[in-house]
């Protein structure tokens, strides 16, 4: 290779930086925390690769419910972290609630896992928490309106199938606590979201699960002591939405 490749192979990589570029020069070495053994690193993120939309993570439970068969009043929450984080037995005791949250997962991923985790299931009602990974850019930038098509394609599915379907407004984030949630996730966005949500709903005659109006603050913020982030709920933030979700579903079973 010459020397002009070399030189250009290297930029290319962002091992040799432009002449022209900004200084980059620090006064202490503070470099983030490597993990030990690069290569097991990597080995690691190709493998999760495999399954970017987890598929696997409830593949096991899937079955054995299917194989069980369908039971009465069945409803899917579908969802992300404050799903995956909701113990469903807790604060809905007794009831036939299957919890499908994958933490960090975008609107995307969720419409993949419509038919594993949802429809096989036969549930009466699916509620559908998703959108501030969205925002947060988490498998990469998208439009408003990406977002609202991959909506669209989890409640055209739903309908397919006579699942009745609970759409809920995000819930806000504050920036009281060590981790500021507003630069990831501006409130501006979230509101937007929102409102879309709510006039989707009303046109695709679908419930609101208000979680937002639950939880937020004067200030537009999450309330002080239902997050310990900023973001997502503690346990007095799910005892707020629990009644929430619970009214909507009543009406959407009805």
């Amino acid at each position: 290779m010459t020397t002009t490749r070399s030189l250009s192979f290297l930029l290319a990589l962002g091992i040799l930086a432009p002449a022209t570029a900004r200084a980059q020069l620090v006064q202490e070495f503070q470099p983030p925390k490597a993990d030990c053994c690069l290569q097991f690193s990597a080995q690691r993120l190709a493998d999760e690769l495999q399954d970017w939309n987890q598929l696997g993570r409830y593949y096991a439970d899937d079955a054995r419910l299917v194989a069980a068969g369908a039971v009465k009043g069945r409803v899917v929450f579908m969802g992300d972290s404050i799903t995956d984080g909701w113990d469903l037995a807790k604060y809905f005791p007794g009831k036939p609630y299957v919890n499908r949250g994958i933490s960090g997962q975008t609107t995307p991923q969720m419409l993949v896992r419509m038919y594993p985790d949802v429809i096989r299931l036969e549930p009466s009602a699916i509620i559908i928490l998703a959108g501030t990974n969205d925002v947060a850019r988490n498998t990469g930038p998208e439009t408003l309106q990406m977002i609202e098509d991959n909506f669209r394609g989890m409640c055209e599915l739903a309908a397919r199938h006579n699942i009745k379907v609970v759409l809920c407004l995000l819930t806000p984030v504050s920036d009281y606590t060590k981790s500021k949630q507003t630069p990831h996730r501006p409130p501006a966005d979230i509101i937007q979201l929102n409102g879309w949500l709510r006039s989707y709903a009303a046109e695709i005659h679908a419930q609101v699960a208000d979680y937002y109006s639950a939880l937020v603050d004067s200030r537009g913020m999450l309330k002080e002591g239902s997050s310990d982030d900023g973001l997502h709920p503690n346990a007095r933030g799910y005892e707020l939405m629990a009644p929430v979700a619970e009214v909507a579903l009543e009406k959407a079973l009805q």
